[in-house]
């Protein structure tokens, strides 16, 4: 479901959740640029938060055509493949404390959850006072 972001009239909210091929798809119709917030693999301090530009060719590089990853070298692969260039795209990941299965967030990610949406807060400010020439 996409919503527009109150007060920020050019800026969509879109949950894909696994729909990589989705985002895709979206990626075509273009925009400015794009934030994804994500579980990223631990590098053993489970809750970090790390805010980074995507580097596209290494990412679309490193993955194969997947059209059920959502990971973002294959969303960067298949908007490759489907003749699309991927926007300026900042990925906010938080270190994950388990990848078992289960329902809900984990006591470290939990608590960083709050420092995770002033990211994104900060992130979309700044890339929204960018001029579109900046891309």
């Amino acid at each position: 479901m996409i919503r527009r972001v109150p007060d920020l009239p050019n800026v969509d909210s879109v949950d894909y959740g696994i729909r990589g091929m989705h985002l895709a798809y979206d990626l075509l119709d273009g925009c400015d640029a794009l934030v994804l917030v994500d579980a990223i693999p631990s590098r053993g301090a489970p809750g970090s938060l790390h805010v980074f530009e995507a580097d596209h060719e290494s990412l679309a590089a490193a993955s194969g055509l997947d059209a059920h990853a959502m990971d973002p070298g294959a969303v960067f692969a298949s908007l490759n493949a489907l003749g699309g260039t991927p926007p300026h795209t900042v990925i906010i990941g938080c270190e994950v404390d388990s990848v078992e299965e289960g329902i809900g967030l984990s006591d470290a990610v939990t608590v960083v959850v709050p420092e995770a949406v002033q990211a994104v807060q900060s992130v979309v400010a700044a890339l929204s006072a960018r001029s579109p020439a900046e891309g």
